[in-house]
């Protein structure tokens, strides 16, 4: 559970603040002039941190840390799609309404592995 823990406390913070700076509101034209080698470039970054992540916490359990593993074949999947078809990912997510809930679950995981990394426990007295 610690390892856990402290991998929510990186990724969390980190989701909420990489997916809101992406956010249309702060850049606007963020997304306008997509290049493949940089759609390349974050595709290895995003494996790596996949393969990271699964290899430090491959947990398959019924509880909150699976989410910190279902991230990391995530990102994993997302980065093989990037580094194979760089060309196919260039301009998706046009339709801003797709953007939007895209982000909005993202933040929303953010702020739950956080609360679920920060927030105190508390122990119950028998």
């Amino acid at each position: 559970m610690h390892k856990s823990k402290s991998l929510a406390g990186i990724i969390g913070p980190t989701l909420i603040v990489m997916v809101a700076s992406e956010l249309k509101l702060w850049n606007p034209t963020l997304y306008d002039d997509q290049i493949v080698p940089l759609i390349y470039l974050s595709g290895v970054l995003f494996f790596v941190a996949g393969l990271a992540i699964v290899h430090s916490h491959n947990i398959w359990v019924l509880h909150w840390p699976v989410v910190i593993t279902l991230l990391g074949w995530l990102s994993m999947a997302l980065g093989l799609l990037r580094m194979f078809f760089p060309q196919a990912y260039q301009g998706n997510f046009s339709n801003d309404i797709s953007a939007m809930v895209v982000e909005i679950i993202l933040i929303s995981i953010g702020f739950f592995l956080s609360f679920k990394a920060y927030w105190p426990q508390i122990r119950q007295e028998k």
